[in-house]
């Protein structure tokens, strides 16, 4: 029978939310341990944003449009929607107006000639 391995997720989920919580705060009140942490934190947060730059850069010389185009191009479109929407009202109305009859007015009686 083969011997199965342990992974760290495995052991994790064996071990339950309340000693994971303890774990961690064992694990983060050791000063160096924390100091690793947030290195290792800010050094993925540099990485990612060297990536995103490199990936826009890219899709630009490739001539796709990139998350940032998409979102610009997708808040125009629903300016435009917004505004097509008050136009449509502005013009509901005014067929309404043009297909109401208009009252006329009594006519005022004329005095008489003396």
């Amino acid at each position: 029978m083969a011997r199965q391995e342990r992974t760290m997720l495995s052991w994790f989920v064996e071990l339950g939310e309340a000693r994971l919580v303890q774990f961690a705060d064992e694990l983060l009140a050791n000063p160096r341990m924390a100091e690793a942490f947030t290195g290792a934190l800010q050094r993925a947060a540099r990485t990612k944003g060297t990536v995103d730059k490199n990936m826009q850069m890219l899709l630009g010389l490739l001539n796709l449009p990139s998350k940032a185009d998409y979102n610009r191009l997708l808040s125009k479109i629903e300016t435009l929607q917004g505004s097509l929407v008050n136009l449509n009202i502005k013009l509901d109305r005014m067929l309404a107006d043009r297909e109401r009859p208009k009252r006329r007015r009594p006519e005022k009686p004329r005095a008489a000639s003396v």
